[in-house]
């Protein structure tokens, strides 16, 4: 569903890109670092290289389907209109599973540094911690400020940078060296290694397509926002090969006393017990602002669902009559989250990637079926912009879905298995078109 042309047109590329990195929350490559780097068998920075290099892809898509359908946009609905509405709706619930599981994910991996700073306190009563703060606010409709995160991009921005200087100044007083090959290829290391953290490391770079929702608030967006999508996910990923480099020349060796928190281990290392309570601040107020976001957004995606008649009204489309705010689903994020109780941070992000990949590689289709089939446009440029590049792109994104945890593509196959019946419940056995769902999380949602 678009939303109203009566949007102001003010947002200049600066402002995108920098919302672009706002959502992607840089500090996430310290969330998951100990876990890539064990997974790729130390070549973390390889493996980010490789997610960057199909990210890069993928984001030229984007940028080629924004120039298609200027309007707020999503994979779901450049699959819708390109391709099919079946197979939209299901790239949709693919979507779905990334908004609904995402909180569960970012309030695991907050958890899991927590712990490793106060030993004594068990894991799950960070956890659910975590799970009953954020609701709480939630249920009370109560959300951060835009100031409040530019302050919070700022800061997560400023760790970062301090992180690397102090890793490189570690590494000058030790006598080590700051160029060296050893994160990114390594006698022993394994290809398979890398593709398997890669598709870890790709959880970083979630969110780089939000900026699509900003289309019809930008100036000049057929120019601006292909170009923003591009400068989010390049920037995003030379951030998180920086970092991962930089702490891999630190500590070459694949033993952490916990993989979960290995990046908070590396702090303490470089810069003692004040930079590591710093950066501990940096990545819990990066985690809990992520996960008050995460769970207000599902829980209004939901919410928007139940409106169109996608999910049941009665539940889904209720709102509290005092607060306004969708009271079940708020509380139906909150306990699918319990399942961090039981998950580790690897199968949680690769969980969350089924979602993404999936999305990707039909995002990357619909420009080819766009460009190449309907529109007939078969020019050198074309077959090189509209089928080549997103060709590898969906190739890309294809291939490290087939590289996640063996776990994670259970699930993620028993998700897609449970949309596909509950599409043919709705559509009386494909006999008929799915409702439209809308997939800006806020289209229209009283806040």
């Amino acid at each position: 569903m678009e939303r109203a042309s009566s949007l102001r047109r003010t947002l200049r590329l600066s402002q995108v890109v920098f919302f672009g990195l706002a959502y992607l929350a840089p500090m996430v490559v310290f969330a998951i670092y100990g876990t890539i780097v064990e997974v790729s068998k130390g070549l973390a920075a390889s493996s980010y290289l490789i997610a960057m290099i199909a990210m890069m892809f993928t984001a030229l898509s984007y940028g080629e389907m924004v120039k298609a359908y200027p309007v707020s946009g999503s994979s779901y609905t450049y699959t819708r209109r390109s391709l099919n509405a079946h197979v939209g709706f299901m790239v949709g619930w693919a979507i779905l599973l990334d908004y609904v599981f995402i909180p569960m994910a970012i309030w695991l991996i907050g958890a899991s540094y927590l712990n490793a700073a106060f030993p004594g306190v068990p894991i799950w009563v960070w956890v659910l911690a975590f799970i009953i703060v954020t609701t709480v606010i939630n249920l009370f409709g109560i959300e951060l400020g835009a100031n409040i995160n530019v302050l919070m991009m700022v800061f997560q921005l400023l760790v970062i940078a301090l992180f690397v200087a102090l890793g490189l100044a570690h590494l000058a007083h030790g006598g080590g060296t700051w160029i060296s090959l050893r994160p990114f290829a390594a006698p022993g290391s394994s290809f398979s290694a890398v593709l398997a953290g890669a598709s870890i490391a790709c959880y970083s770079f979630l969110g780089f397509d939000a900026i699509t929702t900003l289309t019809e608030e930008t100036l000049e967006p057929k120019r601006t926002l292909p170009k923003a999508i591009l400068l989010v996910a390049f920037a995003g990923g030379v951030i998180f090969i920086v970092a991962s480099y930089v702490g891999q020349l630190v500590h070459p060796s694949l033993t952490f006393h916990n993989v979960n928190s290995a990046a908070f281990e590396i702090a303490s290392e470089i810069g003692g017990t004040f930079f590591s309570a710093v950066f501990l601040a940096g990545i819990i107020v990066a985690q809990f602002a992520s996960g008050l976001s995460a769970q207000a957004s599902a829980a209004r995606l939901l919410y928007a669902m139940g409106r169109d008649a996608v999910l049941p009204k009665r539940t889904f489309a209720y709102l509290h009559p005092r607060f306004r705010t969708p009271l079940f689903n708020v509380l139906i994020i909150g306990t699918i989250a319990l399942m961090a109780l039981w998950m580790s941070v690897e199968t949680s992000t690769s969980f969350i990637n089924f979602g993404a990949f999936s999305a990707f590689t039909f995002v990357n289709l619909s420009v080819i079926a766009h460009y190449i089939v309907r529109q007939g446009q078969r020019t050198v440029r074309d077959w090189l912009v509209h089928f080549t590049f997103p060709l590898l792109g969906a190739a890309f994104d294809f291939w490290l879905l087939l590289n996640l945890d063996k776990d994670a593509l259970r699930l993620g196959a028993a998700w897609a298995v449970l949309g596909l019946i509950y599409l043919a419940f709705m559509t009386k056995g494909f006999q008929k078109a799915p409702p439209e769902l809308s997939m800006d999380a806020h289209e229209g949602i009283p806040v």
